[in-house]
């Protein structure tokens, strides 16, 4: 199922009438919480016929007694002609103040149930209820998907204020919406006459009218009815000598002769007016002030859900990709295929359609879920994003039976997909895509390539392969639609030597905060957390380039770590700041780099500038989760970076330990040298269920992921495993 276009869709059409029925009924549940100061409530074992007793005796002409749902009593009757409805207090007998049925004006009510269009509207509010209900179930599964699964519920949301207010709404209340949603569905059909709620028709019942009435006390189903079971309790009429008792409790009715006390007839409640009971009091907290008092406020967050989503959905309008010079598929001799999941693919097909339109062809892009193959057609191009853990975009679900569908012509296919190294199912989609093809018989330009992170400089080395491949000339002008920057000032630097042309520098940005209407849009910087990439945009270039931050936003600064590049733009833009000088900046979320909320232990694992985030993790780790960082360099004179922070981290315990390894002076080694030599502790420590983060180059992580390959071995484990689990996780350069 296409949740995202069902909750997306359900959200714009229905949102406005859901918004109006979760406010009004925020307002509704102020009447228990009225409702539970007015009165004292009853003792739930006192005995109906003591009830009955007090009452009578405060109020002589008493018709009804009710037992109210918040569990205070409720005395009906006349003194002369004057009609009396007042509180009791049971334990005295004592009449209160008079009963207010509700405080609530009445169109309130109305416009809840029936949105003041009388029954009509009874079937309307319903079929809203039905859209939030199917508004929470997707959003649910939306929010599971986006956090990584029930282990991560909990985790720390990222996005725009926007998507973090709708996302950690939806973690607070959204069972809550459901719950509300799926009862209001059951009261609705009960009103509408869909779920009877009448056990059969009433007996036809009359008292004996032989001897006098008994008192209360000597009727023995009133003695042993407790308080606690009353719903309603009508007295036998004075004028009328056939008159019975009738009692209604929650679990049936019963009428009783006056004068021998007998049950006349009994009739238990259904099963449909069991169900009701129960969804009339989840749906209006009306015996429990506590649970109005919850969902009052998950009804008040149906406004922010909704003014939240409505601006999500324009933000993302904003960011669709256009496809200009787009040929109509029967007139096309070249087509493209896009999956994608946030609309970052869109980006690259646009730039291959337009190098392939100047390059003379006539080309058709689509998504991917459309794949045909028209009779004019001489080259097919997919490019396919992978989501979450290894599975196809939304919309594209279904691409692949389609795909196998088709007869295979002799026209080559070329797959490229994107996805993030960090997952185990890097790019899992493109391979199934290929593998698909491949098993049909379709021919292969090139072989699959997949592109990390979106890199635009791995993108740009495809397209001059492309261009070889094709034996014509291509120019892809691929201009990443960057995110709105912000202006960073530098504060602070710490330079090292490292080698004699490759200089670095810790550098330190003030973190410039953005009023919350900006945020709210999107705009400014984003919050962010340690091992989160910043987007560095160097004066000239279009292009941004990455960088693994070394601190979160609660630090109140902004850290990264950089190595000078030879014949590098950013790094020499970055290098040449002095504290005062500006760069222009966006954060973008690393989120499978992140650490989990609960961990036992962390291996944090890097070489060079890659123990940045290692080190944003050991900062902000206030909570003292025992952390063991291995760190690998050149000359502990030159590069080792962050030295004084380690030391005083470890002596404030948010490090438990340290390893070096220095490969430029004598008896040192390289990082995975270090680990190969604490075989033995590692294997205790992963035994026990600690979590690896390796940062670095790919290279360094290779052979780190070789050492732990083999330690993990005894364990009847392997690198592979813990990534599957969520337990092994590289940021690479």
């Amino acid at each position: 199922m296409r949740w995202k276009a069902v909750h997306r869709w359900l959200g714009l059409t229905l949102g406005t009438l859901a918004m109006v029925l979760g406010l009004s009924g925020a307002l509704l549940a102020l009447d228990p919480l009225q409702q539970a100061w007015q009165a004292p409530a009853a003792p739930a074992g006192l005995p109906v016929a003591t009830l009955v007793q007090r009452v009578q005796a405060a109020m002589p002409g008493v018709e009804e007694i009710r037992r109210l749902p918040t569990g205070r009593i409720a005395a009906f009757g006349f003194a002369g002609e004057q009609a009396q409805a007042r509180y009791v207090d049971a334990a005295s007998g004592r009449l209160l103040g008079a009963y207010q049925p509700s405080s609530m004006p009445r169109w309130v009510k109305n416009l809840h149930r029936a949105l003041l269009l009388g029954d009509a509207g009874r079937w309307g509010a319903a079929g809203v209820a039905l859209a939030m209900a199917l508004l929470s179930v997707s959003g649910g599964v939306l929010l599971l998907r986006r956090m990584g699964g029930w282990r991560q519920l909990t985790g720390r949301v990222r996005g725009t204020l926007a998507q973090r207010l709708h996302v950690l709404t939806g973690r607070v209340v959204l069972a809550v919406l459901c719950l509300s949603s799926v009862t209001a569905l059951l009261m609705s059909a009960s009103t509408l006459g869909l779920l009877p709620l009448d056990a059969g028709p009433e007996p036809d019942v009359a008292s004996s009218a032989t001897g006098a009435a008994l008192p209360p006390e000597k009727i023995p189903l009133l003695q042993e009815l407790r308080v606690a079971d009353l719903r309603r309790l009508n007295l036998p009429d004075a004028a009328d000598p056939m008159d019975t008792w009738s009692v209604i409790t929650a679990q049936g009715q019963g009428w009783i002769d006056r004068y021998s006390g007998q049950t006349l007839a009994w009739q238990d409640a259904g099963t449909a007016q069991r169900i009701n009971d129960w969804a009339q009091v989840l749906h209006t907290g009306e015996s429990a002030w506590p649970w109005a008092l919850v969902l009052g406020l998950s009804g008040l967050s149906v406004l922010l859900f909704w003014a939240s989503g409505l601006l999500i959905w324009w933000q993302g309008r904003q960011a669709v990709v256009r496809i200009a010079d787009n040929s109509a598929p029967q007139q096309a001799d070249v087509l493209i295929y896009v999956a994608s999941e946030g609309g970052s693919t869109w980006g690259f097909a646009q730039a291959l359609h337009a190098a392939l339109v100047r390059a003379g062809h006539r080309v058709h892009s689509a998504a991917l879920e459309r794949f045909q193959l028209p009779p004019a057609a001489r080259q097919v191009f997919i490019l396919a994003a992978t989501y979450g853990e290894g599975q196809p975009p939304t919309h594209a679900r279904r691409a692949l039976q389609r795909i196998a569908a088709q007869t295979a012509g002799g026209v080559p296919v070329t797959v490229l997909g994107f996805g993030d190294r960090q997952y185990p199912g890097f790019c899992a989609f493109a391979q199934a895509a290929e593998q698909t093809l491949r098993g049909k018989g379709w021919p292969m330009l090139l072989p699959l390539e997949c592109i990390h992170q979106q890199s635009s400089q791995q993108f740009a080395r495809w397209g001059e392969t492309l261009a070889q491949a094709l034996g014509e000339p291509l120019v892809i002008d691929y201009r990443p639609r960057l995110p709105t920057t912000t202006a960073l000032t530098l504060v602070s630097r710490r330079d090292y030597p490292g080698q004699s042309d490759r200089p670095t520098a810790i550098l330190r940005f003030s973190w410039p905060r953005q009023p919350w209407h900006a945020r709210l849009r999107g705009q400014g910087l984003a919050r962010f957390a340690a091992g989160d990439l910043v987007g560095i945009v160097a004066p000239g270039s279009a292009v941004p380039r990455y960088y693994s931050l070394a601190s979160g936003s609660a630090d109140g600064f902004l850290e990264i770590c950089v190595r000078q590049w030879p014949g590098g733009l950013c790094s020499t833009h970055l290098l040449g700041l002095r504290p005062g000088d500006g760069t222009q900046a966006f954060i973008r979320a690393n989120p499978g780099f992140a650490l989990p909320g609960q961990a036992r232990s962390v291996l944090l694992i890097g070489a060079g500038t890659g123990v940045a985030p290692l080190a944003g993790f050991i900062r902000r780790n206030d909570g003292r989760t025992p952390m063991h960082l291995y760190f690998g360099a050149r000359d502990p004179a030159r590069d080792y970076y962050f030295a004084p922070e380690i030391q005083r981290w470890l002596a404030e315990q948010r490090l438990a330990s340290v390893r070096t390894a220095f490969s430029r002076v004598p008896g040192g080694g390289y990082v995975q040298d270090a680990l190969r030599r604490d075989g033995e502790r590692l294997r205790a420590l992963l035994a026990g269920g600690a979590i690896v983060r390796v940062c670095g180059s790919r290279p360094m992580a290779q052979a780190v992921a070789q050492v732990l390959d083999g330690i993990l071995a005894t364990l009847g484990l392997s690198v592979r495993e813990l990534k599957a689990k969520g337990r092994y996780a590289e940021d690479l350069f």
